[in-house]
């Protein structure tokens, strides 16, 4: 057993390697998505009620009266699920902003990863990279104070539900939730960056 421990701890600048490689895995993948209407769809509700982003959508105060005689924020109205297309809703999100802001958001993200990625070889980007990470990781998780749609709705049935709203996550929300993980690792990725940036200065001045 004892081998086993002296291999797995031998292995760790290794492994956050490969933990690198997994942050930028996630950002190209799900940054790359943010070119796609079903995406860009998606995140309307998270970015429109967050007091950090909804600025970059022409309608993010715009309310309507639903059918039922309420006044509701108009995106509600205009949700395109996963896989539907709607043209009246596509309209109303290009009006909206939705889709250029997905664009610059897709190719940030990207960009991100790409920066955690190259932390293998240069530590200086890799450090930015990992903050970089951490930050929007903190935006994101804000999402669960900002964003109603993270938890269960009360929509009723033929008896009360008794599972909505706080602590009760949706689906939206359990994805959000996920971003802990996503913090965690810029912050180590910044803190095993830095540590190889102060090796390489040392090494530097003892040759001086």
């Amino acid at each position: 057993m004892q081998y086993v421990f002296r291999f797995f701890a031998a292995q760790q600048y290794r492994f956050v390697h490969c933990l690198r490689m997994a942050v930028f895995i996630v950002m190209a993948w799900i940054g790359g998505l943010k070119a796609f209407q079903y995406e860009a769809d998606g995140i309307v509700p998270f970015v429109i009620n967050s007091p950090f982003m909804s600025f970059f959508y022409k309608n993010a105060k715009e309310m309507v009266t639903n059918s039922e005689g309420q006044q509701v924020a108009a995106y509600t109205l205009h949700k395109n699920a996963e896989g539907q297309t709607v043209r009246k809703n596509i309209n109303w999100h290009q009006d909206n902003g939705t889709y250029v802001f997905s664009y610059g958001l897709g190719a940030a993200i990207v960009a991100i990863g790409v920066l955690v990625l190259s932390g293998i070889w240069f530590a200086r980007a890799g450090f930015w990279g990992g903050i970089l990470t951490a930050g929007m990781s903190v935006v994101t998780l804000s999402f669960l104070i900002t964003t109603p749609e993270v938890y269960v709705p009360n929509l009723g049935g033929d008896f009360p539900t008794p599972q909505y709203g706080f602590p009760y996550l949706s689906g939206a929300g359990r994805l959000v939730l996920k971003d802990v993980i996503m913090l965690a690792a810029g912050l180590l990725i910044a803190s095993d960056s830095a540590r190889s940036i102060l090796v390489s200065v040392r090494k530097r001045q003892s040759l001086i």
